[in-house]
């Protein structure tokens, strides 16, 4: 994991469970003799999320409804500290942070995480976009119970299902990142067959359509999951509404799960004409991902946005700084407990 990541060494169980008491019952001890819950539990895993938002990121009254994607935060909170060393890379090797620093948030979703997560660790503002009201709805629950989110966090509705950025910003919005996790899947097919082995791996019972379901221990649904083409033909289309864009936003970002899709990725930027890509890769125990980052914004650009967006902004040096790399991560299989 990121170093700064508040996990980076593996959950304090016991300190979790002291913030949350919900968690302690779903707390269990392994034949290692270490603690630990059932991450094939649903329910285990949302007290696990509601304990670690309040114990390392202040949030109050997390909750998400039935059937939405309860994302492991880990993951979630190595992209904004991956995203935040990318801004550092144009702004002296600090990263800046503040309110002024805004975050676009494609997909939000009604679990809020990047923006809650962003805001607690950076003091980042953010636009969270979803095409889902009730998720939206959801979000702004979230924020409701934590006034000091007031201001900090503000939703929008995408209304057309075929756009990503077109259509959505307002005259003079501009943003220093986006951020995306798109979805993942091709069909409702796909997903069922990834439920399928992930329970065959957890040794749970096996099922057919029409009798007792697999479930994705992180849940979700519709859109959180899948879409026709599933993440190459999403990433794809958000490098093509960029183009509408290119100087909103000084860099486009998504999460890109399957290394398969990154030569289609990589020869999509080339055919926007991006002025620079990286490829920055995520891991996540046995799990290796990526991020994309785009950008329309040549080095002088970027120095003139840094003066007028950063240098009255607090930040701070990022510890042992590695600049992102254009090597891909090398791929390994998944854990089954803990997914994307």
């Amino acid at each position: 994991m990121h170093p700064r990541n508040k996990n980076a060494e593996g959950y304090d169980f016991a300190a979790l469970a002291a913030t949350s008491a919900a968690l302690a019952k779903h707390i269990k001890t392994t034949q290692a003799g270490t603690a630990s819950i059932d991450f094939a539990n649903p329910a285990a895993v949302k007290m696990l999320n509601r304990a670690i938002l309040m114990h390392h990121y202040g949030v109050k009254g997390w909750d998400i409804p039935a059937g939405y994607l309860c994302p492991p935060i880990p993951g979630r909170a190595d992209y904004i500290h991956s995203v935040a060393d990318l801004l550092a890379t144009c702004n002296k090797k600090n990263i800046p942070s503040g309110s002024g620093v805004r975050v676009l948030d494609i997909g939000t979703g009604a679990n809020l995480v990047y923006p809650l997560i962003g805001h607690a660790e950076y003091g980042w503002s953010f636009l969270g976009v979803d095409i889902d009201e009730a998720a939206l709805a959801n979000a702004a629950a979230i924020i409701a119970k934590n006034p000091e989110l007031a201001g900090k966090i503000e939703l929008r509705h995408q209304t057309v299902w075929e756009n990503i950025f077109t259509g959505l910003l307002r005259s003079g919005e501009v943003f220093d990142l986006s951020i995306c996790n798109p979805p993942f899947h091709n069909s409702p097919d796909d997903v069922h067959a990834v439920s399928q082995r992930k329970w065959n791996n957890l040794n749970k019972p096996g099922a057919k359509r029409g009798a007792a379901e697999p479930r994705l221990n992180f849940g979700g649904g519709g859109a959180e999951l899948w879409c026709n083409g599933g993440e190459r033909a999403f990433v794809k289309l958000m490098i093509e509404q960029s183009c509408n864009i290119p100087k909103r936003v000084m860099w486009f970002t998504s999460l890109l799960s399957q290394g398969d899709n990154l030569p289609h990725i990589e020869a999509a930027l080339k055919k926007a004409k991006v002025v620079e890509s990286r490829i920055i890769p995520m891991a996540q125990g046995q799990k290796q991902s990526r991020l994309v980052a785009w950008t329309f914004c040549g080095n002088g650009e970027r120095e003139k946005w840094r003066r007028e967006r950063w240098t009255a902004a607090p930040s701070y040096a990022v510890p042992a700084f590695a600049e992102q790399t254009s090597t891909p991560a090398p791929e390994a299989t998944p854990p089954e407990t803990d997914p994307v």
